[in-house]
């Protein structure tokens, strides 16, 4: 038996849509004759199970009856399209000559899994260059998008994923990938029918009225002969791609609900009720993101958040070698790019692999011993010739050994009319442009042909439809570079429109500086790199044609870059993102003598004597990051600066071996930072101390995340102080008892882990297929779990047979007052007879916390018993010898004392009357603190030191000194 299965003639459809053309009657433009298939057998393709006349009770996905042949037929030819569509990869302008197959340059993308629930106030290009090395070892395939991670099978179903990824980084490439899989047969062949929306095709529609089947159809004509009620009935995957180029307003709220997908509304409604689940509730539906506008999706509504991270060093060597077909000339860019460090990092993102293999291949061509470029600017100067000449040769047909700067003077017009675009558009957040915006630039859009060298023009024929372009450059990054070169070359013609917005004169290069300081999101920092860049005389040598004046900026350049070192200088103000990004400004400047500056110190082992400023501390993280040599040790008490300034140098402890963090204030940022640290592939950190952090059972928690991962190579980790009870101690011995596990030494001392967490770590020192072989588990008790370093308190006495004789002692012995009267003690050899100085009874335990009051000036001490009461002059005075360590407080600052050396300790506010005295005997540490009214503890210095014998507190007193709100629970 036969019947005929009539099928629309896709292209001649098109083509009538195109002319105008009235609806066809009568008989289709083609017919396919099909065998009637056999509807007693049970495997029909198409995961339906059809009976004629009635719909099927055993069809898993509750189709209606409609014809097997036909679905298939459509999914076929539909899938055919997809596969035609997305088979191949074009890189840069969509020329044919630009044209790749994709699974011959594909190279995996680490698809990692979570996002960060916050928006980074940071340039995008900043955030990956500071965390390019946090790749885990195995990323989530992207065929694997909607599938449950193993050990999470109680997860309920994953309908929507949110991947979010910078600019350039490939997220199109891996959906694009995602589909060509689909459609070649080679994964996710459960999944009936996949379709893209892409929001910059959208915006397009974002004025008319459309249903979602109607929308569907317009985007993917190939299947207007599948019944509507199909997309309700089948597995379907729809992508979202590009929600940051979205113009359309999405409405969340469920005033306007749209189930029906034969139902008209505007383009924004139809895309909410779709990712709110109201259309097409059983799709699956895959959105891509850049990271700053992940957030106009309500969190409720995304199952799984991932991150598109780009490649790793093996990668990028990888899409080189896959790139270019000559070995040799391969291996010699590889080579290249690993000598300059951040040109070899920036490759991390996929488009500047691209953009460097096509400057590189052009300067090696045209001679073997060309100078590469060492930074941004000059690559992406580079990067413009290269494109004006592969125009040149195309349209214009003249030899490729052109002088540059004739080639330049005869693009100019163009150029300057497209960096006008990049530079208004960059203004106001656009990176997709359409007809009227290159009009506003003067740009005729009859003619953007001329123009394909430097802007992508995309043709899709849905734009063709409504007669419609769009457009966009081949990076934002590139949009950045041309808005910085269009804004100097405003400067340098006295052009008044770039002018009046950065009201840059009559001080250029500061105005721009602080201007760029002011962005949101750090959105003009690569901006300001650029523009700085270009400001150098060689550079704008290499732009000659396209400057007519050209500026004499040596002595602007150093004037530009001693007001960048003030801003880094500054206590106050600056991100640690801005922070970054200035001494990236002074890098593109060629200007070196900070970071050297900045080695020297590094290098140095001794404490600073200048307090550093957070901005300091940020730029310092920094580069010991970028470093190709792990730091041995990294001690943030090392480092003569404020709470705040110590934050701000935890991510550097992703390249050092051994690691103090403690008595930090760790925020819940420098966690994740330390949880994927010890998630690195080739992880360099051995050990680790935490200690004094109140992470709490929730800290540890996160922290075992990281413990847990088979590329942690943590052996020594300290938790002292921490604040752990038996909970925490729970999620430490899952950690460790794995055959992953390297960790040898635990410290839980001062902690409350009770009975059960003893007995747990106790079996685990046992059990002889573990690494752990030491558990440091002293002091334990309830009251360990107090905020603070309060949990340390220690109950301190007045010694009587210390105190000088004008030092009258009261309150039970914890104040000590400075008076004319002798007071009638006993002689003893342990008396102070020539300083106003007293000692506590107790000797000081491992760790020790008190506090004092004092008023008239005092001294708070540390100091070895052996410093003699009879020793005269200024021998035995705390601080002015090598057997102890003190702290001079007066009305008008601190200074820090020990061997007869002074420390001023800068303390930026005025002291109160109130000090902290912190103790770690096993650390080698004495610490002082500012106490403020509400309790607030701010650092003013630590000693670090070898201590040999017994330590006691001590005091001089030239007014009053109270020991208060010390005494332990």
């Amino acid at each position: 038996m036969k019947r005929v299965i009539e099928i629309h003639n896709m292209e001649g459809e098109a083509k009538r849509r195109r002319r105008g053309s009235p609806e066809p009657s009568g008989v289709s433009l083609n017919s396919l004759i099909v065998p009637q298939p056999d509807f007693s057998d049970s495997s029909v393709p198409f995961g339906l199970s059809v009976e004629r006349g009635a719909q099927s009770k055993s069809s898993p996905a509750g189709c209606l009856p409609h014809d097997t042949v036909t679905i298939d037929f459509l999914k076929e030819r539909h899938k055919t399209s997809m596969k035609s569509k997305y088979e191949s990869l074009f890189e840069g302008i969509q020329l044919q000559e630009n044209k790749t197959i994709l699974n011959s340059i594909y190279t995996q993308l680490y698809i990692r899994e979570g996002d960060s629930e916050r928006v980074n106030e940071e340039h995008e290009i900043l955030q990956k260059e500071k965390n390019y090395k946090m790749l885990q070892e195995t990323p989530i395939d992207c065929n694997n998008i909607f599938k449950l991670l193993s050990g999470c099978e109680k997860q309920k179903k994953i309908r929507t994923v949110l991947t979010s990824g910078i600019a350039g980084i490939g997220k199109s490439v891996s959906v694009q990938k995602f589909i060509l899989d689909w459609a070649e047969g080679k994964a996710n062949q459960d999944v009936d029918l996949m379709f893209v929306l892409s929001f910059r095709e959208l915006n397009l529609f974002k004025d008319d009225r459309y249903s979602l089947y109607k929308l569907l159809v317009d985007f993917h004509p190939e299947i207007q002969d599948l019944d509507s009620k199909i997309l309700e009935e089948c597995k379907v995957v729809v992508v979202l791609d590009g929600l940051d180029e979205s113009r359309i307003t999405l409405m969340f709220s469920e005033n306007e609900s749209v189930s029906d997908v034969n139902e008209s509304s505007s383009v924004g409604v139809l895309m909410s009720n779709l990712i709110r689940g109201e259309l097409l509730p059983n799709a699956l539906i895959w959105i891509t993101s850049r990271p700053a506008a992940a957030s106009r999706i309500p969190s409720k509504y995304i199952n799984r958040l991932t991150e598109i991270e780009g490649f790793n060093d093996s990668q990028k060597e990888e899409y080189f070698r896959k790139r270019i077909s000559d070995e040799h000339q391969a291996s010699r860019i590889i080579s290249h790019i690993k000598r300059l460090r951040s040109l070899h990092i920036m490759c991390h993102i996929p488009v500047f692999c691209w953009i460097s293999s096509t400057v590189l291949q052009n300067l090696l061509k045209q001679d073997e011993g060309a100078e590469i470029p060492k930074t941004l600017t000059e690559m992406y100067i580079h990067f413009l010739l290269t494109q004006m000449n592969m125009r040149n040769q195309k349209y214009e047909e003249r030899s490729s050994e052109r002088n540059p700067e004739e080639l330049l003077q005869s693009n100019k017009d163009k150029i300057v009319k497209l960096a006008g675009l990049a530079f208004k558009q960059l203004m106001k957040g656009n990176v997709m442009f359409y007809e009227e915006d290159l009009i506003e630039s003067g740009i005729d859009a009859i003619d953007i042909t001329v123009y394909s060298g430097i802007c992508t023009e995309i043709f899709k024929e849905e734009s063709v439809i409504h007669q419609r372009k769009i457009y966009c450059f081949i990076h934002l990054s590139f949009q950045e570079f041309l808005a910085a070169f269009y804004v100097f070359y405003s400067f340098t013609n006295d052009t008044p429109d770039a002018m009046k917005v950065f009201d840059l004169l009559p001080n250029f290069h500061k105005g721009a500086i602080d201007v760029a300081l002011r962005s949101e999101n750090g959105h003009l920092d690569l901006f300001l790199r650029f523009l700085l860049g270009i400001s150098l005389e060689s550079n704008q040598r290499l732009l000659q044609g396209l400057l007519t004046h050209t500026e004499k900026t040596s002595e602007s350049i150093r004037t530009t870059a001693a007001y960048i070192k003030d801003k880094l200088k500054q206590e106050q103000g600056l991100s640690a993102d801005r922070s970054i990004n200035l001494l990236l400004c002074l890098l593109e400047m060629n200007d070196q003598t900070l970071v050297r500056e900045i080695q020297e110190f590094m290098k140095s082992d001794e404490d600073s004597q200048n307090k550093l400023s957070p901005s300091h501390c940020s730029a310092i993280a920094y580069m010991l990051q970028m470093s190709d040599e792990a730091l041995e040790e990294l001690d943030l008490m090392k480092y003569n600066t404020s709470d705040e300034g110590r934050r701000r140098l935890v991510p550097a402890v992703m390249n050092c071996r051994k690691a103090n963090l403690a008595c930090c204030n760790l925020t819940v940022q420098c966690c994740e930072i330390v949880v994927s640290t010890l998630q690195l592939l080739n992880s360099p950190l051995r050990e680790l101390d935490l200690s004094n952090n109140d992470l709490q059972d929730a800290g540890v928690k996160h922290i075992c995340a990281g413990l847990k991962s088979p590329n942690c190579q943590l052996e020594i980790l300290k938790l002292s102080g921490c604040m752990v009870t038996e909970e925490g101690c729970c999620f430490l011995v899952s950690a460790l008892d794995s055959d992953t596990s390297h960790l040898r030494e635990l410290d839980l001392s001062y902690n409350h882990p009770g009975e059960a967490g003893v007995q747990m770590f106790s079996a685990l020192l046992k059990n002889p297929d573990r690494k752990l072989e030491k558990l440091n588990s002293d002091h334990f008790g309830d009251f360990r779990i107090k905020p603070g370093l309060q949990k340390y308190a220690c109950d301190l006495t007045l010694d009587p047979n210390t105190a000088y004789a004008h030092l009258a002692l009261s309150e039970e012995n914890r104040k000590a007052t400075n008076v004319e009267e002798e007071q009638p003690y006993p002689d003893h050899p342990d008396r102070f007879e020539h300083q106003e100085q007293v000692l506590c009874r107790e000797t000081l335990s491992e760790r020790s916390y008190w506090e004092l009051e004092w008023s008239g000036g005092a001294y708070a001490a540390v100091t070895y018993k052996e410093n003699k009461g009879k020793k005269r002059g200024n021998e035995c005075r705390f601080g002015w010898n090598d057997k102890s360590w003190s702290l001079f407080c007066t009305p008008d600052g601190y200074s820090a004392w020990h061997d007869n050396k002074k420390t001023d300790a800068n303390f930026p506010s005025k002291p109160s009357n109130r000090v902290a005295v912190y103790l770690d005997r096993l650390a080698g540490a004495v610490s002082f603190y500012d106490v403020s009214e509400t309790h607030t503890l701010t650092h003013i210095y630590t000693f670090k030191t070898k201590f040999t014998e017994p330590l006691y507190a001590g005091f001089a007193v030239y007014g009053s000194v109270f020991l208060s709100g010390c005494i332990a629970s």
